[in-house]
């Protein structure tokens, strides 16, 4: 089994805190947003995952693949590392990792993380998942045919024609078909808006005979924006706070922690109040400070404020009251 990751867009709506770090590499209750969608799938999955292939912007820099390629290795997996260049759609993203698609091929788009019980049915030729959703109109949708296969695809569809959206999610159980589908699109210079999609592909794979079926999830979780990252590290927290939340090394003084939080290595927290729903970053302080639902990143300052809602990138600084705030990496805020 593969995965195949497509990580090259630069997170604009995540600004200022994707202007150092790619947006999956922003921490959820501890760990990069693309570490935790890795070990969800391969908890999925029901085999050994032997690559992770991800797909980044040249850009990115040595230190953030190195990063990747442990965070496969941590897996069992080899961390493969393929460019994209130009941002042409996703299904040129995904063909971009060429030498990976072969045999059977989860693909997961990083911006996207769930929470689901069940064990991967590779039998089928392929899966997408999907989630039911209110408004799907911004969304790709299937609709299911009476024997459960997926019938049709729709890409945000103005009028109604189905509530179950797309995750970015997707099996193959050949990965070179896919392949031969995605290149056909590029021959063939067959676009979407001006981009090569990956729906495409699985209309026409779907039009030559492949049975797509919906794999559905118990939570989806967006990383879209400030205002989602923040609720999805709410819920991660949710999920696993029963597991050790809080590292030996945090210094906590004349201080109340509101569980669930994630409390990183040397983070220093002196009378203040912190949680519920709070991710502490390894070395940063909160002091005289109440901080509630918020991700505060690694060596932050954190001082005579109230935040909440909040998410404060490396080396930032809080000083004086603050309520809902999105604070990039290194600057300094004195109120």
């Amino acid at each position: 089994m593969k995965i195949i990751v497509p990580m090259a867009g630069l997170g604009k709506r995540m600004r200022p805190h994707t202007l150092t770090v790619p947006k999956p590499l922003v921490p959820i209750a501890g760990k990069p947003i693309v570490q935790r969608l890795v070990e969800d799938i391969v908890k999925v999955c029901g085999e050994p995952v032997d690559e992770v292939a991800y797909i980044i912007a040249p850009s990115f820099g040595q230190v953030v693949e190195d990063n990747l390629k442990a965070i496969a290795a941590a897996q069992g997996a080899k961390g493969t590392i393929h460019y994209q260049e130009e941002a042409l759609g996703t299904a040129h993203a995904i063909l971009c990792a060429q030498s990976a698609l072969s045999g059977k091929v989860v693909v997961a788009f990083a911006d996207t993380l769930f929470k689901a019980d069940f064990t991967l049915d590779t039998s089928h030729e392929g899966i997408i998942w999907v989630n039911q959703v209110e408004d799907p109109r911004a969304f790709g949708v299937v609709k299911i045919a009476g024997d459960g296969h997926i019938n049709e695809f729709h890409e945000k569809p103005a009028e109604f024609v189905s509530d179950l959206a797309i995750i970015g999610i997707y099996y193959f159980k050949d990965g070179e078909y896919l392949k031969k589908e995605l290149q056909y699109l590029l021959d063939n210079d067959i676009r979407e808006k001006g981009e090569y999609q990956l729906t495409n592909a699985l209309e026409n794979m779907k039009q030559q005979g492949t049975k797509f079926y919906p794999g559905t999830v118990t939570e989806w979780l967006d990383c879209g924006n400030k205002d989602a990252t923040v609720y999805t590290n709410q819920r991660y927290l949710e999920f696993i706070r029963e597991s050790k939340l809080v590292a030996g090394s945090a210094r906590i003084v004349n201080s109340t922690i509101i569980e669930p939080c994630y409390i990183g290595e040397g983070v220093v927290i002196e009378n203040s109040v912190v949680g519920p729903h709070v991710s502490v970053g390894d070395k940063s302080t909160i002091r005289n400070s109440v901080v509630s639902n918020s991700i505060v990143q690694t060596h932050a300052v954190v001082e005579m404020s109230v935040i909440t809602n909040s998410m404060l990138g490396n080396h930032a600084g809080i000083r004086g009251k603050a309520v809902d705030l999105s604070v990039g990496d290194y600057n300094q805020i004195n109120a």
